[in-house]
């Protein structure tokens, strides 16, 4: 699975996380119809998702709440489900509190 080298400096940790969710799904056909069906978001309009306020939401929000995804990405891309699980719980709190 690609990893992303150098992160932008104005990149946190959640939106690199969230890109390499993307990526992931781009190689997943069948959970990418998934997710463009439970949000509304066509294949198309990804890339302009990635630069919106609330992809990380999104893309997070998305492996978080399927635990068979959420295995399943953490399994390919050697990612801990707890740093999911951080990443989103992270976004939730600091989305309650703007």
């Amino acid at each position: 699975m690609q990893k992303f080298e150098e992160p932008s400096e104005n990149s946190s940790p959640e939106h690199q996380l969230a890109i390499e969710i993307l990526v992931w799904l781009a190689g997943e056909p069948e959970l990418l119809s998934r997710f463009s069906a439970l949000t509304g978001v066509d294949v198309g309009e990804l890339r302009a998702l990635s630069e919106s306020p609330g992809f990380e939401q999104a893309m997070i929000g998305f492996i978080a709440g399927h635990e068979p995804t959420l295995m399943a990405f953490c399994h390919d891309c050697n990612v801990k489900p707890e740093t999911i699980n951080r990443a989103w719980q992270k976004l939730d709190y600091d989305g309650q509190r703007a």
